[in-house]
């Protein structure tokens, strides 16, 4: 079994970092590094809603967890000069849940839906006319005598943020008026981040600690934050408080991140590819099984750095680990395994 407790390098959020993300997070367009191509549509989406005087068109922000889906959605918010409202696919159970949420936003208000993808279809059915026609139907009454009702809304604009956006049902998707991908951010902008943020928490970081940080980080600013956090507490205890490169890598030796941003889970789900299926290939559900989590999580938070890593690929009969992963965990690689790739 491979253990998910607390994981150091997760892209997803912890509930005790909440405070700590909202101190880091930038509140200005002009703050926010990478994702340059969308910064720049985006500039132009909201100068012109502006002009106009009207609300944004709806947007969704897709792309893997920790990247900047909610900052940019408060970052919009804050630029429009507007009310942001915060939800989440889960939170909204029933269709009078996002009823109650509609009716109390006002006019131009933002309302942000993380995870959007996990929203039910009764839920998503009522949105549909709230979207296209800033009305909301519902129904009064039961059996034959049930009248249906349309109420208006105010104007508003609703951002939707998820990591799966193929789960999505053609209809929602359509409803938007633009759907922005966020990536893996690069090793520079990484390093941006990091510094900004050792300002901010007030500590002092040499350059090339900030450098092997941000290769450690699997690209994502979210575990770049979290493993300064703890870089941070290691040099006020173990150095003299300034996070150096020896400071930065006996830290993370101490944490178990290797030179390439993988953890101890990382490696025993390779480790286990290898030795119980051979490389592969192996199927999502007994891939899942092996590391005793549920196929979504496999599919969410293991594989996206593994897949980007090139440490295992997507066949038609499941996945392989590359004789790049084999290298790297000092494994001795089988040539045959390289034809099923293919």
């Amino acid at each position: 079994m491979i253990e998910n407790q607390d994981r150091l390098i997760s892209a997803t959020p912890k509930d005790e970092e909440q405070s700590f993300d909202s101190t880091l997070r930038p509140k200005r367009m002009a703050e926010f590094v990478g994702q340059q191509k969308i910064k720049n549509n985006l500039k132009v989406f909201i100068e012109a809603a502006q002009k106009r005087k009207e609300p944004m068109e709806h947007l969704l922000l897709h792309g893997p967890a920790g990247i900047g889906k909610t900052t940019l959605a408060n970052i919009i918010a804050s630029e429009m000069g507007v009310n942001i409202r915060t939800t989440s696919g889960p939170a909204i159970e029933k269709a009078g849940d996002i009823a109650a949420v509609l009716t109390n936003l006002e006019d131009d208000d933002v309302l942000f839906i993380d995870e959007i993808h996990r929203m039910n279809r009764i839920v998503e059915e009522v949105l549909y006319p709230a979207m296209e026609d800033f009305a909301l139907d519902i129904m009064i009454g039961k059996g034959p005598s049930a009248k249906s009702l349309r109420l208006d809304l105010p104007r508003f604009t609703i951002i939707g943020a998820t990591t799966r956006v193929g789960m999505l049902s053609s209809p929602l998707r359509d409803r938007f008026g633009s759907l922005h991908r966020l990536d893996f951010y690069s090793d520079t902008d990484i390093e941006k981040i990091l510094k900004r943020s050792a300002r901010i928490l007030d500590v002092e970081m040499e350059t090339v600690g900030a450098a092997e940080i941000a290769k450690r980080s699997r690209r994502t600013p979210r575990i770049a934050n979290r493993l300064l956090k703890r870089i941070r507490d290691y040099a006020q205890v173990k150095a003299d408080g300034i996070i150096t490169m020896d400071v930065t890598d006996n830290a993370l030796k101490m944490l178990e991140v290797d030179e390439l941003g993988l953890d101890e889970v990382d490696r025993k789900l390779l480790q286990t590819m290898i030795e119980k299926f051979n490389g592969g290939p192996v199927g999502l559900q007994s891939l899942a099984a092996v590391a005793s989590e549920e196929s979504e999580t496999v599919e969410e938070v293991y594989e996206p750095f593994l897949l980007q890593m090139g440490f295992i690929v997507r066949t038609p009969k499941g996945r392989v680990v590359t004789e790049k992963a084999y290298s790297h965990l000092g494994i001795k690689y089988n040539q045959k395994q390289q034809e099923k790739l293919f």
